[in-house]
C-alpha cells in the first residue's frame, strides 16, 4: 500500500500518516529490489542454457544443468523459471522404422533387449537415419555404445547403402578398439545383413546380433539416440549436405560431453563412462 500511495505524495509523509517507520519501508524495499535482481539472473541463466542446448532441456534437465554451476533449484521451481523466461522444450516425433530392403544374411536376436551391459566395449549397437536438405537426403549411420549410451562411432553419406554401416563401425573400431567377445546389435537392414558387414565382425571378433523383423523397439536405444538428434537438435531443413554434415559432427561432440542422460543417472555419457575408468 506504501509502494502504491507514494506515487502519489511523498514517501516520507506517508509512512509519517501511517505511522510506519521509514527505515522498515526502505529495509523492505531492498530486500525486493534483490529478490528481484536474483529472479532476473536465474531467468537469464535459463534462457542461456535453453539457447546453447537448442531448445532440448526440459524442467528435469533444466534443474541439472543449473546445479551444475551451482545454483540449486528442484525441478518445479526451473519449470517456473522457465515458463518466466518464455522458453520450453523442444518436442520431437517419433521415428518410424523403415525396413531398408530384403535380407542377405540374418542373425538371431542375441542382445534379446539386455540393453544396459556392466562395462564399455561390451554391447555395441548401430542403425541408420535419414536427414533432409535442399541438396536431397543426407543418412548417418552411428554406432553406440550401450554401457554409457555415447555415440563411438558415425558416418554420413548422400547414399544409405552397407558402406555406409561399415564406415561407421570401422570407425568405432578404430577409436575404440575392443577386445574379442564384443556383441553388435542392428536392425535387419540391408546394410547390416549384408556380406561386407558379416566380414568385418567376423574379422574382428565380434559377434552380431539383429532385431526381430518390423520391430523397433528390440533396438530402442539407438532409436532414443535419433529422437534426440532430430526432436532436439536438427535444423527443419539444411541447405546443403555439407552443413547438415557439419552439425552433425557438433552433436555428437554435444550428446557425448553434455547431454545429460536419465539412463546415466543425468550425467553426460562421456562423464558417465570415465566414472568407471
Amino acid at each position: 500500500m506504501i509502494e502504491e500511495l507514494g506515487k502519489a505524495a511523498p514517501i516520507r509523509l506517508v509512512c509519517q500518516l501511517m505511522d510506519y517507520p521509514r527505515s522498515s519501508y526502505y529495509a523492505w524495499r531492498g530486500r525486493q529490489e534483490q529478490i528481484d535482481h536474483e529472479l532476473l539472473s536465474q531467468v537469464d541463466l535459463v534462457r542461456r542454457i535453453h539457447k546453447s542446448h537448442r531448445g532440448s532441456c526440459g524442467s528435469r534437465r533444466m534443474a541439472k544443468e543449473l546445479a551444475n554451476i551451482g545454483l540449486q533449484v528442484g525441478r518445479y521451481r526451473a519449470r517456473t523459471l522457465m515458463r518466466r523466461a518464455g522458453v520450453r522444450a523442444r518436442q520431437h516425433k517419433r521415428h518410424k522404422y523403415q525396413s531398408l530392403g530384403p535380407q542377405a544374411l540374418t542373425v538371431p536376436n542375441v542382445l534379446d533387449r539386455q540393453f544396459n551391459p556392466e562395462a564399455p566395449n561390451q554391447v555395441w549397437a548401430g542403425d541408420i537415419t535419414y536427414i533432409p536438405t535442399q541438396q536431397g537426403w543426407l543418412y548417418l549411420a552411428i554406432v553406440v555404445d550401450l554401457y554409457a549410451r555415447r555415440i563411438v562411432g558415425w558416418a554420413h553419406s548422400h547414399e544409405a547403402n552397407a558402406w555406409l554401416a561399415v564406415r561407421a563401425l570401422r570407425g568405432a573400431l578404430k577409436q575404440r578398439r575392443p577386445k574379442a567377445g564384443l556383441l553388435f546389435h542392428s536392425d535387419q537392414g540391408r546394410q547390416y545383413t549384408s556380406h561386407a558387414m558379416a566380414e568385418i565382425l567376423r574379422d574382428n571378433g565380434v559377434t552380431q546380433s539383429m532385431s526381430r523383423k518390423g520391430n523397433c523397439w528390440d533396438n530402442a536405444v539407438v532409436e532414443r539416440v535419433f529422437a534426440t538428434l532430430k526432436g532436439e537438435w536438427l535444423y527443419a531443413k539444411y541447405p546443403t549436405r555439407y552443413e547438415a554434415a557439419a552439425d552433425i559432427e557438433k552433436f555428437v561432440d554435444w550428446y557425448n560431453q553434455r547431454r545429460l542422460h536419465n539412463a546415466n543417472g543425468l550425467v553426460p555419457p562421456a562423464l558417465h563412462e570415465a566414472q568407471v575408468a
